[in-house]
């Protein structure tokens, strides 16, 4: 990541969120909190593109599905979660140095599950939707 890109997200009050594992590996990723609501970026560089140069569809889908289970579990004030179903629609080609936004919702929560939405936007531009359901689990295996 730039450090141009790094210095526009902490001036707009975004901070790094500590990762581990495959996570680690994509980001960093950085969140937000916005009159109640959470927000997540990703700030996209060259080991985030695909063969034709554009942001991988992976690295989006990876985004959505983590932003939409943190929040889950942030509104939920659970601990432990699985994604049991992601649907995403790429609506527009991310392109190598977008910043990437997610600010997800809770649809509908149940004792065992939470239905959650969101857009993964560039600037005024939604490039991804995506809609999941996530499972509340006992403990983490």
């Amino acid at each position: 990541m730039t450090n141009k890109a790094a210095a526009r997200l902490k001036s707009d009050g975004w901070s790094v969120l500590e990762t581990t594992g495959f996570m680690h590996l994509i980001g960093p990723l950085w969140e937000r909190e916005v009159d109640g609501q959470y927000e997540f970026a990703l700030a996209t560089e060259d080991k985030h593109h695909n063969r034709r140069g554009m942001v991988q569809g992976g690295v989006m889908m990876t985004f959505a599905d983590r932003t939409c289970g943190m929040t889950a579990r942030y509104v939920s004030g659970k601990e432990f979660m699985a994604t049991v179903q992601l649907d995403t629609h790429f609506v527009e080609a991310g392109k190598i140095g977008d910043i990437l936004i997610s600010r997800p919702r809770v649809v509908r929560s149940t004792r065992s599950l939470i239905f959650m939405s969101t857009e993964v936007t560039v600037d005024d531009r939604c490039i991804v939707m995506a809609n999941g359901v996530f499972k509340i689990l006992k403990g983490p295996a």
